[in-house]
């Protein structure tokens, strides 16, 4: 076995793109990335150089996302226009609160969320666990976004099938994200000016076109429904289902910030990003949908723009999908090193998360939305939660645990039950509610109710442990101004 495993070595080795090492770890060794990525360790400090502006441009390629349009509209048409309004402004509360909280400590630490989560309450092989489903989440909407793209495409050119277009779209999101985080700053500061371009020209041509409702939008409420009540909880219950990606986003580019723009930076990065998903194009779906009776965008930026209206779709759609697609290649790395010693770099996980993707829009993956949606949002809600109880409550209140966030497997138990018991009991909970095993009011609330019980949970097993279960040892020769306590 080891033999071959040595011959694996070498081979990968061998096609591995030049600066960048790939290579397996033994048992008590942590690889980090020589890129510029650092995927399996903590960012050195002479490394977090970039401005909080250029990470908060970033990080806008997930919030330019044709999807928060399609939210917006679905829910005005369906549950009215003031419930989904409300929806969005909970939204952006709760997932800026929380993403401004996990951009601090992921600037503190030089850490992703899949590298905190190992000492911030699951151990190594626990955070394998995040690590995997983050990362299933992120191929996704990877999928999800191309799904919006080939459609759009395959409408305006419908005698090409749609197999080709998803895995032409499929395939150029890949050699996008190959040089890492230098190059999704290059792609998105050109590409976001263009994208203005596009989104005023479909706003005036909108305003241009007669409204199919008679009164201003924020009135439209379906016929049998009010504000407030079972409609209100409907939308909120759909916000749930992307709030909790939002937040932990936000780690894999705050670790990259200039600490002397952290005062700042971390509430652009974490809170900003959360107003322009669920207000901006949360709104604006909100307003197409009602003005133009219409719930896809896929289908109404078409019919207002024609050929540009494609352009302007692929354009969205590739922003969103290079960020996926980086963020889903760290996790998968993360995990895998973890739990089978492999390492082959950040390159390989970028062609693994694309094709799986292809994969998943080949066999349909929106015909399992809302199921896929509802899982996502009671787990990463409850994840994210976890994280910043532990941050904020556990290590700075209760004095649990050691200061820092401790990544390297020989210093670290496989399990810590604090945050491993809290996130498997929490979810299946969740879940059960969001099915309906729990009535309609945790149904719709359920994510939320998850994250509650998880934080309780958590506390509560901290307290029991007393910190057992954290580190085998206290670290000597961490940097002072990397303790988030």
């Amino acid at each position: 076995m080891a033999g071959l495993i040595r011959i694996g070595s070498f081979v990968i080795s061998w096609l591995s793109p030049k600066g960048e090492a790939w290579n397996f770890s033994d048992q008590n060794t942590t690889v980090q990335s020589t890129g510029d990525d650092f995927s399996l360790g903590s960012v050195p400090r002479s490394k977090r150089m970039m401005g909080w502006l250029s990470i908060t441009n970033i990080t806008f390629g997930i919030a330019t996302a044709i999807f928060y349009l399609q939210m917006g509209s679905v829910m005005a048409l369906q549950f009215g226009a003031m419930n989904a309004i409300i929806s969005a402004v909970y939204a952006i509360v709760v997932a800026g609160i929380l993403g401004t909280i996990i951009a601090y400590l992921s600037a503190k630490s030089g850490m992703n969320v899949n590298l905190m989560s190992r000492g911030g309450g699951f151990g190594y092989i626990g955070a394998s666990l995040t690590s995997f489903i983050y990362a299933t989440n992120f191929i996704m909407y990877c999928a999800l976004e191309g799904m919006i793209l080939v459609a759009a495409v395959h409408a305006f050119l419908p005698t090409i099938p749609e197999w080709i277009w998803i895995l032409i779209f499929g395939i150029l999101v890949i050699p996008l994200n190959w040089f890492g985080i230098k190059q999704l700053d290059k792609l998105q500061k050109w590409s976001l000016p263009l994208f203005f371009i596009f989104l005023v020209a479909a706003i005036t041509m909108a305003f241009l076109t007669p409204s199919v409702y008679g009164g201003a939008f924020w009135t439209y409420m379906p016929d049998g429904l009010q504000v407030g009540g079972t409609a209100l909880l409907s939308c909120i219950s759909m916000q749930h289902g992307i709030m909790g990606l939002t937040p932990l986003l936000a780690s894999d580019y705050a670790r990259f910030l200039n600490p002397k723009d952290t005062k700042f930076g971390i509430f652009a990065i974490g809170f900003v990003p959360q107003i322009f998903c669920f207000g901006v194009m949360g709104g604006l779906g909100i307003w197409f949908g009602v003005r133009l009776g219409e719930a896809n965008p896929g289908v109404y930026i078409v019919l207002l723009l024609g050929v540009w209206g494609v352009l302007f779709t692929m354009l969205t759609q590739i922003r969103i999908n290079v960020t996926n697609i980086y963020s889903g290649s760290l996790s998968l790395s993360t995990f895998f090193e973890n739990v089978l010693k492999f390492t082959p770099g950040r390159h390989f996980w970028v062609v693994v998360t694309g094709v799986s993707a292809i994969v998943l829009m080949l066999g349909r993956i929106t015909d399992h939305l809302e199921l896929l949606l509802t899982f996502q949002g009671v787990f990463l809600m409850t994840w994210a939660t976890i994280l910043v109880v532990d941050a904020m409550v556990i290590k700075k209140i209760m004095k649990i645990g050691p200061g820092y966030y401790e990544y390297r497997q020989e210093n670290l138990f496989k399990w810590n039950p604090v945050g491993v018991a809290a996130l498997i009991i929490a979810s299946v909970l969740g879940t059960i509610a969001a099915i309906g095993f729990m009535g309609g009011f945790l149904k719709s609330t359920a994510a939320f109710f998850a994250s509650i019980l998880a934080a309780v949970i958590s506390v509560i097993l901290a307290k029991f442990t007393n910190g057992k279960y954290y580190v085998k040892e206290e670290a000597s020769g961490i940097d002072k101004e990397d303790y988030i306590r």
